[in-house]
């Protein structure tokens, strides 16, 4: 019998992991690799910076925070855009313009010119993060969906300790601009990402693009053996969706809106403090500046097992608990960073931070995605993202100030751990029966078809 209607998200939820799966997985890879070098590559060039243009701390601290203004607007723009748009394009679109303003900061000549290049690098940097997190989340199965994106997202971690361990080697020889050169790469990516990137499965099905999502269904699944006559539906609930900000507010979604945002902005303040200011925090203390880039290693490094680590965990109970346990832990672990201890330990803690904020960011955006509806997922993410960035825009400028009241050692730890506490109350209090899974609605032809005990769910025959 000839299948007639195929559910995209059953279809999506119940596939094995495919070469199709691969492609998408190291394509979005790929791109958080570069978002990632982004990251770490200011606080790589943050002590040369500070020499060459006589730089006090605070004034350090709010160049870092002009990218991080554009990277709040881009997020939450090009997150809704995304949802009108699509996907892929937005993609490119965001890796054109953070990859081609970073190289372009080589060229700056004073804080200012490379202050203005940093904002334009920024609005790129924060449209790439939500909508490579959405296109993943769409086409990863519900099995296994956590665990892949944050391998796709550990690309973070690997970006960041790709800039730490570079900057390690060059900066010292080269002076801070090779860092910028470097960021030029990913524009040479961008023929292979038009080529190869799929568009959202989800996008294309909303837009009625059956041509594309034939092609699409039959590699995740050759056996439905899709054609223009198929009728390509979706479960998720999209009345009331139509306006995307408006609806992260609708359906019950308000208070754990509200709780996202405030999660996000406490671990964005903890992971840009860091990011931005670890290497002079452990130059202070009186280790080299070779030194301190590894403790940006060691950083990026607990980031990366943090968020594989937790991915696995959240496959397996949920990211709820999960998250709420991380950020606890984390936040011990940046209060314990504040007092003298063995170097392994030292280590050991600044690794567990790592996985407490940028593997937690990582399961947040994860988490988000999620809980929203396809319709609405990149603005959701955008919007909480962009309010993140705001924390990301704070944690730098009060890390330069505290910085500037010499405080002793443990006073600065503490004040980066305290937002970690904040974080792990407000996912504890997210309410998963808001959530597209908590309230999903199938129709009636879907439910039949779910109760088919020799029927694959995502067909009707």
């Amino acid at each position: 019998m000839k299948t007639n209607k195929i559910n995209i998200n059953e279809l999506v939820d119940q596939a094995k992991f495919t070469p199709f799966h691969w492609g998408v997985l190291i394509w979005c890879l790929l791109v958080i690799i570069f978002d990632g070098y982004d990251l770490v590559i200011y606080g790589v060039a943050l002590p040369l910076l500070m020499k060459e243009w006589g730089l006090s701390p605070v004034e350090a601290g709010l160049l870092a925070s002009t990218a991080l203004f554009g990277m709040m607007f881009g997020a939450m723009s090009f997150g809704t855009l995304s949802d009108k748009l699509g996907r892929k394009k937005t993609i490119m679109m965001c890796v054109a313009i953070f990859s081609g303003f970073t190289f372009l900061g080589s060229f700056a000549a004073n804080p200012i010119q490379f202050g203005i290049l940093r904002f334009l690098a920024g609005l790129g940097i924060g449209g790439v993060m939500p909508n490579v997190v959405a296109l993943m989340t769409e086409y990863a199965p519900k099995r296994i969906r956590s665990t892949l994106v944050a391998i796709m997202f550990s690309g973070y971690a690997i970006g960041g300790m790709a800039s730490a361990l570079l900057g390690s080697f060059l900066v010292a020889d080269y002076g801070w601009k090779i860092m910028f050169y470097i960021a030029g790469v990913p524009l040479l990516v961008l023929p292979l990402l038009w080529k190869f990137l799929p568009e959202s499965l989800m996008f294309l099905t909303q837009k009625g693009q059956t041509e594309q999502v034939v092609q699409i269904v039959n590699k995740i699944e050759p056996s439905t053996q899709a054609t223009h006559q198929t009728e390509f539906v979706l479960n998720e609930k999209t009345e009331g969706d139509e306006a995307p900000l408006k609806a992260l507010f609708q359906h019950r979604r308000t208070f754990s809106t509200l709780m996202f945002w405030v999660a996000f902005f406490m671990c964005l303040l903890m992971v840009y403090a860091l990011g931005s200011w670890l290497p002079k925090l452990m130059l202070q203390a009186g280790y080299s500046l070779g030194a301190s880039m590894l403790f940006l290693f060691a950083l990026n490094i607990g980031g990366m097992v943090g968020a594989i680590g937790g991915g696995v965990l959240a496959d397996r109970f949920h990211l709820k608990p999960v998250l709420t346990i991380m950020f606890t832990i984390g936040a011990v672990a940046l209060i314990l960073l504040g007092f003298k201890s063995q170097q392994a330990l030292l280590y050991t803690l600044i690794a567990v931070a790592g996985a407490a904020t940028i593997g937690s960011q990582i399961l947040l955006y994860t988490f988000v995605a999620q809980f929203y509806p396809a319709a609405v997922r990149s603005t959701g993410m955008g919007w909480a993202s962009g309010i993140g960035r705001i924390g990301a825009i704070v944690g730098p400028v009060l890390t330069g100030a505290l910085l500037t009241l010499e405080l002793p050692h443990q006073m600065n730890f503490l004040a980066i751990a305290i937002p970690g506490f904040i974080a792990a109350l407000a996912i504890f209090l997210v309410n998963l029966k808001a959530s597209v899974e908590g309230n999903p609605a199938p129709s009636a032809e879907n439910e039949e078809a779910m109760a088919s005990s020799k029927t694959p769910a995502y067909t009707k025959q």
